[in-house]
This record gives C-alpha cells, structure tokens and sequence, in this order.
C-alpha cells in the first residue's frame, strides 16, 4: 500500500523534469537562434530583438554561460564583420545584462585579446575597428572587476560614486586615472569610426554604414556617465590636493573634454542617431577646477534613449514568439479560433452545384467584407492607442528629466551652500588668528607698559641723587681750593645725568605715543571683526533655512516622482493589454502567406531564368579568356621571331668580311655582356611569370625584346674586340659569340613552342655569356702605371684621413659644448647641447663605422690578392679601389661640414636647414661607403655583418640629428616673443600676415 501511495509523486516528479527539460530545449534553441541571427558576417546592424533576446536569455539563467558556450563556436579569424557584431552584442550583455555576466566575461578575457591580437595584424577595416573594440571590453572588464561597486552600465548616484572612490586620496586619485584610461578607450572607437565613414546625410542610410554606427549607441552612454565621474573626482581631488600636482590630470581632461563634444556634436547630426538616442549638450567650456563653486554649476548630462519599437519584418524562420498569457487562456482561444476557422470550411451541396446566389455573392462574402473592415478600424485605433501611449510615455520621461534636473540644481545648490559654508568656517578661523595675535600685541603693550615704569623709577632715582649732588657741591664750594679736582669731576657727573635724564624722557614719550597707537588700531581691528562676525552668522542662518526649503522642495518632488512612477505602471498594463489584442490580431494575418506563397514561386522561375542566362555569360567569358590566351601566344612569337632575326643578323657578322675592320675595347665589351646576364634574369622572371599568368604576356615580351638586342650586341662587339685581341683568345672569344647566338636560337625555339615552352632555360647562354665576360677581362689593360701602383696607399691614407677629420670633427663639437655653456642658457642652451650630442652621436658612429669598412678591406684584400701583392690587387680593382677613395673623400667632407652648420647654428649664424641637409649628405656617403665595400665582401662575413650593423647605426643617429634640429628649431620659434613697439603699422600687418602664413 505504502508503494501505490508514492507513484502519483514520483509520476509528477518525473513530469516536472520533463516539462523543465522541455522548457531548458526550447530556451537553448531560442538563445541559438538569436545568437546566430545577430551575430553574423551580413553587413547589417544587430537587429534589437534579437539582442533583447540574448539579454532576457542571461536574466533567466543568471548568467552568460548560454552564450559563451555558442559564441565560443563561431571562427572569428574567417570575418572581420562577425568580430566587430559579436563585440557589439557583448557590449550590450554587459550593459543590460546579468550582474553575473561580468564575472562569465572575465573567464573568457584572453579570448577576447586574441580576438583584437589576430585582427590587430591584419590590414581591413573592420578588423581595424575589432581591434580598437576588443581593447575597450577588456578594459572595461578590468575596471569593473577591480571596483565591484560600479555597475558595468555605469549608473549609480553620487553618494555610491563617494563611497566607491572612498576617504584615501591616492585611492581617488588612481580611480581618476582608470577613469580617464576608460574614456580614452571609448573616445578612441569612436573616432575610428566616424573617421571611417563619410559624414554626410546620405551615407548614415546605408546598412554598411549603420553596421558600423550601431556600437556608438552604447559608447555614448558609457561616455556621458564617464564625464560625470571624471568631474566629479577632479574637483575631490582638487580639494584635497595641491593645483600644481593636478596639472597633468586638468590637460587629459581638457583634451578628453573637446573630443568629447566633437564626437557628440558629429552624432548629432546624423539621421540614423536621432530616433534611437536623445544625445546631451555638453557646456561650451570646461569646468574651471580651480574654483570650488564651479561644481555647482556642472549637471550631469543624461542619455534618454526612446522607448520605440523598431519596425522589424518577421522572418520566415524566426523563432516563435514567447507566451504572455496563460496556458488555459491560449488553450481556449486556440480552440475557440479553430472552431471559428473549421466553419468557412463546411460548403453547402446547393453552392457546389448551381453556385452562390446573388449573381455570385451571399452573406459570406459580406460577412467576411464586414470583418475586414472592423479589422481595418481595429489596428487603427490601435495604431492610435499605442501613439497616445508612447506620447504619454514620452511626456512622462520629459517632466522625469525635468525633475531630475531640479533635483540635480537643489543639489548643486546644497553643494554651493556648503561650499559658501566651508569658506564662511575658514574667514572664522582667520579671525580668531587675528584675535590672538591681537591678545599677543596687548601682551606686549603691557611689557612696554612695565619696562617704561622701571625707567621711570631709575630716573627718579637718579634725580635723587642729583639733588644729593648738588648740596654736597654747595658744601664743597665753600671748602678749600683742594677740592677743585673733585668740583670739576662732579660738574662731568651733572652733566653725564642731565643727557641721560633727557635720553629717558624722550624714550618714555615715544613708547607712550605708540602705545596710545596701537591700542586705538587694535580696537578699530575688534570692532570690524566683531561686526564681519556677526554679518557672517546672519549669512549662516539664512543658508541653514534655505537648506531647511530645499528638503522640503525635495521631498514634494519625491513625492510626485511616486505618483508618476504609478501613473506609469497603469499605462504599461494598458500597453500590455494592446499587445496581446495585437497578438489576436496577428493569427488573422496568416491569412495573406498564400499570397505570398505565389510571389516566392514567381521569383523562383525567374531567378531558374537568371542563372540560365549566367551561365551562358559565363560561357561567353570562357571564350574570351581563351581568345585572349590565343593571341597573347600570337604576340610572343611574333617577339620571338624578330629577335630570332636580331640574333641570326649577329651571327651573320661574325663571317662578314665588311665587319674584319669594326674593333672594340675590352670595358664595353665587359658592359654588353653585364647587361646581357641581367636581361637573361628579367627573361627567367618574365617566363616564370608567364607560366603562372598566361593572359598576359607583357613582361616576358618586354623582356625577350631587350634580351635579343643586348645579346645580339654583346656578340657584334666580342667579334669586334677579337679583332684586336690575341690569337689565343681572338679564336676563344669568336668560339663563344658564335656559341651565344647558337644557345640563343635555340632557346628562342624552345619559347616558340607550347610544348617547350615550359622547359626553357637560358642557363646555357648565361654561362657562355659569363665567359665572353671572364675573356673580356682578362684583355683589359693590366694597369702598371704608376698611379694603379699607388691606389693602395691612397686608399690607406684617404681612410686614416678620415678617421682624422672625424676625431677633429669630434673635438671642434667639444669645444663648441663648452663655449654654449658659458654663453647661453635656459631655452637656448637645452636646445644647443641636444643638437651637440645628436652630432656627438654621429660622428662616433662613423668613426666605428669607418673601423668596421676598414677590417672588411683587409680581409677582402687578403682573401682575393693570392699571391698577388696588395698594391697589384688594387691596381687590379682599380675601379673598386676607386670607388672606396670617393665614398672615403666624401665621409671626410660631410664631418667636417656638419661641424661648420653645427658651429654656425649654435652662434645663431646659420640655418637649421643646413645641418639637417649635412646630417642626409652624411648618410648618403656612409651608404656609399658600405656599398663599395659590400661589393667584394664574402656574404657569410661576420665583419660585413659588423659593417651592415654600423650603417644601420649611422643612419639613426643621422636621424637623432635631423629629429633633435627640427625639435629645437620649434622650441625657439615657440619661446621668441616679438617687439612690437617699434613697428609702424604697415611692418606690424606685414609681420600678423607672415604668422599666419606659416
């Protein structure tokens, strides 16, 4: 019994997992299909269904997990497109998501930097933007990991914005500056681009373009919440913190400010922003930080974005839509719609034999004309329903925003109050200094007052004993006349009292006249304070009860924002109540897919007629193509006919009697057969080409024309220098221009034929040429003169002449630092010892560049003379050793010139140009230098390395040179301020149109 008594509740267990596995499928393919609708490669904004569907998907299941596990499957580095939709689809789960969503993104940041990594190498244009867009989630996925107090729509009020930053100042301060990393990011996307795409009218219509605007939307929200927090740390900061130490933060916010409002002002006037988002005004300037009741002036600019449905066409294979009524509800309408929809179709016997009355209508068709018509006045009195309720709505978020613009002026005002307040404490405290240093001064008053007493005693004292003075001289006057020594010691006595009795009186009533002074000054100074005191609590009182009258006004304007807030709850329902009439209404438009039916046939057959008509396009093509081939084929061995007729002319020369007198010197012969082998390699390229690209035979034709006559000279001129030559080689050099012109017709042979075509090689005729070329050289004067035989000295002593000019370049720069030290400063001294050290720089790099050509030399010479001397293998390689002398001469020359522009701009008697002309000159002759000693260098060499490593060093301190001249050249023109006073007014316009000019 107890069993049978459990089965109901394990049946209905099991029927809840079902029904909830049901439900979990229906959702997974719900969450599929809107996943993969937005997020695509189709060059089209990311429909906003769509998306609320995936934001509804992460509130059900209380976190992305859905989402990542789809998104994780598409191949990002296939599509740009698909990239840059699914950053924007993950922007707005951010915003509007899940809170559990940020700690589901941040599994997947390392994702989301290969994402930007893999596109950041690619040259495209959305992958560009994919780059710049991956850089801001990550960072905004790091913000607010790290400060979990802020929401990743960034919405909170400023009281959480207070706590968040907390009381330590480095903590606000490190806060302002992942703010202002966070707006950068944003502003940089922006930028991007708007700079992408044309800014006119027009173009914001496209799907291409709105593609790229769509992100915008939640970039301008994210920015105007920024701002307000950006604002509101600066003026903390500033309360806190000296205004120096803050210079560096007011300069990023000024720049992130006017980029800001640019990029508002541009989204403004585009179409496409105006019935999706409602953009703040930003003030024309600046808040001034330095003024604390500046913040009372700053309000929060606020995004309103339309609560409009777009007008999106149900798809064929869109998902169905959610439930939102009842289970038993639709039960009973689906049943009721049937038995509704199963009436029309019960047909009369009557109306099937002889037809319906009426000459062909009854009470159905005006049945069904009725309907029609109801359902006309229907959606539109639901078209007008939804218009005064969306105008409701829209006046209800209009008075919201105004009362939410009071409520931020009452606070900017409260914030003012206590600003005044704040000051009102500090004018208190600097009265009550004063009163103590009043106290102070009394105090001393009163020493005065003692010291001027106890003088006073001593001179009583002393009169005293003057009094004494004087009887006992009376007494002493009548005595004898030996006591005239001691009358005239008392009269010095008298006197020496008299000048000080006189000293302390006059002492006594200049401390009496200051004292009386300072007394009257110290009780005007009480008085004033006393009424400045009092002034201020009267100042007091009146802020406190206007603080008292804005709580007030606060708490009325709370009270309206609780009866708007029900006035909204009733119009919603009265929405939802539309909709599912809307919804009613919809089943009976499923009546008009036939229609539709027909038209998708309609298209079909014309588009089997379309592709018909492709095909045989496309067979016309391939006729085309093969016409092309054909005659490019024609071409080529026209070409190569003529230059069969150019080379068979040439081995024709070698037997004409006539040609026995033409003669020619071994140096061009040597330059004909040069140009020969380059040609047979512009042959192997065009050839390769050709065969790779047989539409167009250009490049092979081009280069068989120029093969044929530098081959064909090369053989006239070997005949003519086997004219003068010796026997042995005259009959060697005619063996191989007779071997050259033969290899030649051969290959062209070859080329004439598709069947040889690809099996064409001038190999052969290379290596004949290459010895026509060996024989040409070895019938060169051997050099013996006395100027070949000093090459190799001169090359030593042009190389040591360099290395001179460069240590006396060096010690002329030292002296040049020591005089600007003592005759400049400030500016002009900075600017002076820069361009010295950037030439400084220089000139050791040439110096080690210098070394490292010479090392290469010896080794070239010691590995190519045998057992040649060294004088007889430059004498041999004399235009190589000269060469080496030239690009030595002119290393020399540009140090040396470099000092005198260097000399001269330091004394403020040259120009910038100058040096930075030197600085190039210089580079240019270190590259020849390198050159000529590249040309007999083993490439495997570590001192050709050496060599290549200090030319690419002389090149950037070349660089530092010119960099450093131009930096210093704009520091001047930036410092030197002009006279004015002495110009007429037709030299002071002369002087405004050359600035502007500039």
């Amino acid at each position: 019994m107890s069993s049978l008594g459990h089965v109901p509740t394990r049946v209905k267990s099991k029927r809840t997992e079902v029904r909830l596995g049901a439900e979990r499928d229906h959702f997974d393919k719900q969450q599929l299909s809107s996943i993969s609708k937005a997020i695509n490669s189709t060059e089209i904004p990311v429909k906003e269904k769509h998306a609320r569907r995936i934001i509804l998907g992460t509130h059900r299941e209380k976190g992305a997990f859905t989402f990542w596990s789809y998104a994780l499957g598409f191949t990002f580095p296939s599509s740009s497109i698909l990239c840059w939709k699914f950053c924007h689809v993950l922007h707005k789960i951010l915003r509007d998501g899940h809170r559990n969503v940020l700690q589901d993104c941040t599994r997947h940041y390392s994702s989301m930097v290969e994402i930007g990594e893999i596109w950041g190498n690619l040259h495209d244009r959305y992958g560009q933007l994919v780059t710049l867009y991956s850089k801001l989630l990550c960072t905004k996925l790091k913000f607010h990991t790290k400060h979990g107090d802020i929401p990743a729509n960034l919405e909170i009020t400023d009281e959480e914005l207070e706590r968040a930053a907390g009381t330590d100042i480095n903590n606000v301060f490190q806060l302002s500056v992942e703010v202002f990393d966070y707006m950068d990011a944003e502003l940089r996307l922006a930028e991007t681009v708007l700079r992408q795409l044309n800014s006119s009218l027009a173009m914001t219509t496209l799907t291409s373009s709105q593609c790229r605007l769509a992100p915008l939307i939640q970039v301008i929200q994210d920015c105007s919440h920024l701002y307000h927090f950006a604002v509101k740390l600066l003026f903390k900061l500033h309360a806190c913190l000296p205004a120096d130490t803050l210079q560096g933060h007011r300069d990023r916010f000024h720049d992130q400010f006017h980029k800001l409002k640019n990029f508002f002002n541009r989204a403004k006037e585009m179409i496409y922003f105006k019935r999706l988002i409602q953009i703040p005004k930003l003030p024309e300037s600046p808040p001034n930080f330095l003024h604390a009741a500046s913040l009372a002036k700053h309000v929060k600019p606020v995004v309103v974005i339309p609560n409009e449905d777009e007008p999106e066409m149900q798809d064929d294979d869109d998902d169905e839509p959610e439930p939102l009524i009842e289970v038993d509800n639709v039960t009973t309408s689906s049943v009721t719609t049937s038995s509704v929809q199963a009436q029309p179709q019960q047909v009369d016997i009557f109306d099937q034999t002889f037809g319906p009355p009426n000459g062909g209508f009854d009470d159905r068709d005006l049945q069904i004309e009725t309907l029609k018509r109801e359902l006309e006045l229907l959606r539109a009195e639901l078209e007008r329903v939804k218009a005064e309720a969306q105008r409701y709505i829209t006046q209800l978020k209009s008075q919201i925003n105004s009362l939410e613009a009071e409520l931020e002026e009452q606070r900017a005002q409260k914030q003012r109050a206590l600003v005044e307040n704040e000051q009102l404490r500090m004018e208190l405290e600097a009265t009550r200094r004063r009163n103590t240093e009043h106290e102070s001064l009394q105090t001393t008053f009163i020493e005065a007052e003692k010291r001027a007493q106890a003088t006073e005693q001593r001179y009583n004292k002393l009169k005293e004993k003057h009094t004494e003075l004087v009887s006992s001289h009376a007494e002493l006057l009548r005595k004898s006349a030996d006591t005239v020594k001691m009358l005239s010691v008392t009269q010095q006595t008298q006197e020496e009292v008299e000048r000080t009795k006189q000293q302390l009186t006059f002492e006594m009533d200049r401390i009496k006249q200051e004292s009386d002074m300072k007394m009257e000054e110290q009780r005007f100074e009480v008085e004033r304070v006393k009424r400045e005191l009092e002034e201020k609590m009267a100042e007091v009182t009146r802020i406190k009860a206007t603080l008292q009258s804005s709580e007030k006004t606060s708490e009325q304007i709370n009270s309206s924002m609780t009866a708007l807030q029900t006035e909204k709850e009733r119009l919603m329902r009265s929405v939802s109540e539309k909709e599912a009439e809307l919804s009613s209404l919809r089943q009976t438009a499923q009546l008009q897919q036939s229609s539709l039916q027909q038209e998708r046939d309609k298209t079909s057959r014309e588009l089997g007629e379309l592709q018909g008509k492709l095909k045989e396009k496309t067979s016309q093509e391939e006729k085309m193509k093969q016409k092309l081939l054909e005659e490019q084929f024609a071409l080529l061995q026209g070409t190569i006919t003529e230059a069969e007729t150019i080379i068979q002319d040439a081995i024709a020369k070698l037997d004409d009697p006539l040609h026995i007198r033409c003669t020619s010197s071994p140096d061009y012969l040597i330059s004909r057969a040069e140009a020969a082998l380059g040609s047979i390699d512009k042959v192997k390229k065009g050839h390769a080409d050709y065969l790779r690209n047989m539409s167009d035979a250009g490049t092979l034709l081009r280069s068989l024309t120029q093969f044929s006559h530098l081959t064909a000279d090369t053989i006239v001129n070997g005949s003519a220098t086997a004219h003068m030559a010796p026997t042995d080689h005259a009959d060697k050099l005619t063996e191989n221009c007779r071997s050259c012109g033969t290899q030649s017709l051969l290959f062209l042979g070859e080329m004439k034929s598709k069947a040889t075509l690809q099996k064409a090689d001038p190999a052969t005729i290379r290596i004949i040429i290459q010895k026509i070329l060996h024989l040409g050289q070895e019938l060169r004067p051997k050099g013996l003169d006395i100027r070949q035989e000093e090459l190799g000295d001169l090359v030593d002593k042009e190389m040591a002449a360099t290395s001179a000019a460069i240590e006396e370049a060096v010690r002329r720069i030292d002296e040049m630092m020591s005089q600007a030290r003592k005759d400049t400063t400030g500016v002009k001294l900075e600017v002076n010892e820069r361009i010295l050290f950037s030439c400084t720089d220089l000139m050791k790099a040439i110096r080690m560049l210098v070394i490292a050509s010479t090392d290469l030399q010896k080794e070239i010479v010691e590995g190519g003379r045998g057992a040649a001397t060294i004088r007889e293998f430059y004498a041999k390689n004399s235009r190589w050793t000269e060469g080496l002398i030239s690009a030595a001469k002119a290393v020399g020359w540009g140090a040396t010139e470099m000092v005198e522009s260097a000399d001269k701009v330091v004394l403020h008697t040259g120009k910038y140009e100058e040096l930075i002309v030197c600085s190039h000159e210089i580079a240019a002759s270190t590259a020849q230098l390198v050159a000529a000693s590249k040309v007999k260098a083993d490439r495997h060499s570590k001192k050709l390395t050496k060599l290549q490593h200090a030319s690419r060093h002389v090149n950037e301190m070349a660089a530092n040179v010119v960099a450093s001249t131009k930096t210093g050249q704009e520091h001047l023109e930036d410092k030197d301020t002009m006279d004015f006073s002495g110009l007429s007014l037709i030299k002071l316009k002369k002087e405004e149109m050359e600035s502007q000019f500039k």
